[in-house]
């Protein structure tokens, strides 16, 4: 799988905006879009015109780099919003709020969704008491999310626990700090999501 190895803060600064891909840093005046809020490079403090077209491609890509999904994927996560009833926007994002990695992340076991994705990667949870070392994995409302015995002496997911109440748990999940443990009361409604994302401009990039 491809791997981007350089500074995620590029991303944050192309979008002019914060993505929060470096965990509590975001929250500090340390924070490149704090520092520069303006594109990187040589010509990024220069006015540009965006079309139609680049204003969709750079919502896509916003969304894209949040969840941290390389274009194949992002791309079939659209086509299977399409096949299903309701919006399609609504839809999407309800796909990629469903990811396991995201869901750690959701409920404080990790920093960043890069670092979410790691952990489960390397197989430190279990999803209905069954190890799921699977990023993509696909939860549903119902579903228990807990760090592996073995694995709840991890500096990383000690600390995210410790300052998860800077960027806040969503309510429709239910976490139990002491255990460990947390459960999907329910999937995100559109209402529940960053008001920021415009999902339909995303459906109208991939409609042509």
């Amino acid at each position: 799988m491809a791997r981007y190895r350089e500074s995620v803060c590029r991303f944050c600064r192309r979008e002019t905006t914060k993505l929060f891909l470096k965990g509590d840093r975001c929250f500090t005046d340390k924070c490149s879009v704090e520092r520069r809020n303006y594109p990187p490079g040589q010509h990024g403090q220069s006015r540009a015109k965006h079309t139609d077209y680049g204003v969709q491609l750079r919502e896509k890509q916003k969304v894209r780099r949040i969840y941290g999904i390389l274009e194949k994927q992002f791309r079939n996560y659209v086509h299977l919003a399409e096949k299903r009833k309701g919006v399609t926007g609504e839809n999407l994002l309800q796909l990629l709020e469903s990811r396991l990695d995201n869901m750690v992340y959701r409920m404080g076991f990790a920093a960043s969704r890069s670092e979410a994705r790691q952990l489960v990667n390397h197989g430190h949870f279990l999803v209905n008491g069954r190890r799921v070392d699977v990023a993509s994995f696909r939860t549903k409302a119902g579903m228990v999310i807990e760090v592996d015995e073995k694995s709840r002496t991890i500096n990383s997911i000690e600390e995210s626990l410790k300052t998860v109440t800077r960027r806040g748990i969503p309510a429709w999940v239910e976490v139990d700090v002491s255990n460990f443990k947390g459960v999907i009361k329910a999937l995100p409604a559109r209402e529940d999501l960053p008001p920021t994302i415009r999902e339909q401009l995303i459906v109208e990039f991939y409609s042509k």
